[in-house]
C-alpha cells in the first residue's frame, strides 16, 4: 500500500503545481497525512511499545478494558459539562 501511495505522490509531484486544482492539492495533502499516520501507528505497534501493550491487554481482558473505557468516557463528559 505504501508503494502505491509513493507512486501516486511521485506522479503528482511531476505535474505542474500551478495547474493542479484545489481538490487535487487537498487529495495530495490527505494522502501524505494518512501515510504519516499509518507510519506512526506501525511504529507504535512494535513489540513493547504502548499501543502493543494496550492491544494485548485488551485481548486478554476485554470486559475490564470495556469498563476502563466507559469510566474514561464518563470522566471526560463530566469534565466538559462543568
Amino acid at each position: 500500500m505504501g508503494e502505491l501511495i509513493d507512486k501516486l505522490n511521485a506522479s503528482e509531484a511531476n505535474a505542474d503545481a500551478s495547474k493542479t486544482s484545489s481538490l487535487a492539492q487537498a487529495a495530495i495533502f490527505f494522502r501524505a497525512a494518512s501515510q504519516q499516520v499509518n507510519e506512526m501507528i506501525a511504529a507504535a505497534r512494535e513489540p513493547g511499545m504502548p499501543l502493543d501493550r494496550v492491544s494485548r491487554w485488551t485481548q486478554q481482558m476485554p470486559l475490564q478494558a470495556l469498563a476502563v473505557a466507559f469510566l474514561i468516557g464518563v470522566m471526560t463528559v463530566r469534565r466538559r459539562a462543568r
